[in-house]
């Protein structure tokens, strides 16, 4: 992913059991409520030259809700646009509890779809092995996007 920082609030630890919330009915809740504490406060304390345009990592709706959408919708501010549906998965497997290896050998395939804001946050809910947000900075770059930095819920890698 070269030079792009990884922003992250928590600890995966600290807050494993809220996260797993996430494929439940309560998941909407608990993650509005991350959201708040989190993304929401940092976006309004950026400041930046001009309105960045911040996308979420395959905000696809399931169990009713997008978590990555959640978040991103949080950071809805002065400097900063959400825009919604434009980094989609083709690959539906799961990685959740999966190794590294599992990851590597099931590319996310992302798809961007068309917009024209060229300088953008990359969001995610947690942080594992960074194949996630490297395979959507990749895919962002092929289509002339500049990935700023990227802004996770939780670090997973952190002990």
């Amino acid at each position: 992913m070269g030079n792009i920082d990884v922003i992250s609030f928590y600890k995966y630890s600290d807050i494993k059991e809220l996260l797993h919330t996430k494929h439940t009915d309560l998941g909407y809740y608990i993650y509005s409520i991350l959201a708040k504490n989190s993304f929401k406060k940092f976006a309004a304390e950026f400041n930046y030259s001009h309105t960045i345009t911040s996308i979420a990592v395959d905000d696809y709706s399931k169990y009713g809700y997008s978590h990555t959408a959640i978040l991103n919708k949080a950071l809805k501010s002065r400097y900063i646009n959400p825009l919604f549906n434009k980094l989609r998965a083709k690959n539906r497997v799961s990685y959740s509890g999966k190794s590294k290896e599992f990851r590597l050998l099931n590319p996310r395939d992302f798809e961007v779809k068309n917009f024209k804001q060229k300088d953008l946050i990359l969001i995610d809910d947690i942080i594992t092995t960074n194949l996630t947000l490297t395979q959507a900075v990749g895919a962002l770059q092929k289509n002339t996007k500049k990935v700023l930095f990227c802004l996770t819920l939780a670090d997973a890698s952190i002990n």
